[in-house]
């Protein structure tokens, strides 16, 4: 887990996906369950947006037994869309099998993280389920739009 930590921190998807299982499910509050390369790809376009811009990662309180592990760990960036200052504070947890991650959950507050990187209108409507939802589902096609681009190429 410290290493998956550490190549997230160097914004290295592969070296990070080297700890997935194939048969991983993924679960946050801003894109909801990802399965497989679905959540693989999730971790590519993350690192692969955030190249060459002011982004850090901080792990903490890695803790794990060969069943299952939990970490604390912060993100700071700046939201694209809004230009805004975010410093996202996430408690994730994860199960192993055959000695790679198999499932990964990531909780955070989606109010929290509205307040920030929207502004008023995070503040406003951030809290809701209409929030969630429709983070969802432009997350889901940004990362369809990304596994769109990833399949051209090859």
């Amino acid at each position: 887990m410290e290493k998956f930590y550490q190549a997230f921190a160097d914004l290295d998807a592969e070296r990070m996906l080297e700890w997935y299982h194939d048969d991983v499910t993924f679960e946050d509050p801003a894109f909801g369950v990802l399965r497989g390369e679905e959540a693989k790809n999730m971790w590519r376009m993350l690192c692969q947006t955030q190249q060459g811009k002011d982004f850090k990662v901080v792990s903490s309180n890695i803790e794990y037994t060969p069943e299952a592990g939990k970490a604390h760990w912060e993100a700071y960036y700046v939201f694209s869309k809004t230009g805004r200052k975010v410093h996202n504070v996430i408690n994730a947890t994860f199960k192993f099998k055959d000695g790679k991650i198999i499932n990964h959950v990531d909780r955070f507050s989606l109010y929290r993280w509205s307040k920030q990187a929207m502004g008023l209108k995070g503040f406003l409507v951030g809290w809701t389920a209409f929030f969630r939802k429709k983070l969802n589902t432009q997350t889901r096609f940004l990362l369809s739009e990304f596994q769109k681009k990833q399949a051209s190429k090859s």
